[in-house]
């Protein structure tokens, strides 16, 4: 059995293969305060309580948070007495990344992109709706090109209330209509509405310029809520970032 661990801004999703198959998704709060030994009890606690009694062949982790990436990797080492594969420059990920600065690719987007490049049609464009909304995309020859970053659905959520006096926390959900005859239903459009805009505006624009039409997948906590609304037909795959994190380890054990 192998363990993805995906660490995020806002979760933390890990991941347990049995060979190909996905046996468990759990999702627990993202803390940076939280130390190695406690991680280490949260995953204790985790495989007890779904009855993980395997031994795992390996562990890899791939880190949106560098200051939780070292907590999680000395956690793993005394839980499971491993060495955890960190996502990062030097590992071996099979994917061509055309952008200036590689560097700076964040691990989800990297193991996202695997994932799509072993999963799906190319030229493929991700969308990923965590923390950030990410849409990036692979040409049709698979390699990592580029794309857009924008705020999140969350994100921009908690800035429209904590910066205006007058606006009301809502929940994520579609209004009846675009044009909104009260407030709720009109911040809930200009959300739910404009967030799918987005995306079809970014996709459109990026399909313009690799010249072809391109597969469509998105991820991400809020990927089920907004992508039904858009133009275009979108694939949504929960576990894209597990499954490319899985393909990272295979590759780097051979």
């Amino acid at each position: 059995m192998v363990l993805t661990v995906d660490i995020g801004n806002t979760n933390i999703t890990l991941g347990v293969y049995e060979n190909e198959r996905l046996k468990l998704v759990v999702r627990i709060k993202t803390d940076p305060k939280k130390t190695a030994d406690e991680y280490a009890a949260n995953l204790k606690n985790i495989t007890t309580l779904y009855g993980i009694t395997e031994n795992f062949d390996g562990v890899i982790i791939g880190s949106v948070v560098p200051e939780l990436t070292t907590a999680l990797k000395r956690a793993v080492q005394r839980l499971y007495g491993i060495n955890a594969l960190i996502v990062g420059p030097g590992i071996k990920t099979g994917l061509n990344i055309k952008v200036e600065n590689p560097a700076q690719l964040g691990a989800d987007l990297v193991a996202g992109a695997v994932g799509a490049l072993k999963k799906y049609p190319m030229p493929c464009i991700m969308i990923d709706m965590g923390t950030a909304t990410t849409v990036f995309a692979l040409n049709g020859k698979g390699e990592f090109v580029g794309g857009a970053i924008a705020a999140g659905v969350s994100s921009t959520l908690d800035a429209l209330t904590s910066h205006t006096a007058a606006l009301p926390s809502i929940t994520v959900e579609p209004p009846p209509k675009a044009i909104g005859t009260e407030t709720v239903k009109s911040m809930q459009s200009g959300i739910v509405f404009g967030t799918a805009s987005m995306i079809d505006g970014l996709v459109k624009r990026m399909e313009s310029e690799l010249g072809q039409t391109a597969t469509l997948v998105a991820t991400g906590g809020k990927a089920e809520q907004i992508v039904k609304y858009c133009e275009r037909e979108i694939a949504v795959d929960d576990d894209l970032v597990l499954s490319g994190l899985l393909e990272i380890y295979r590759l780097n054990q051979k």
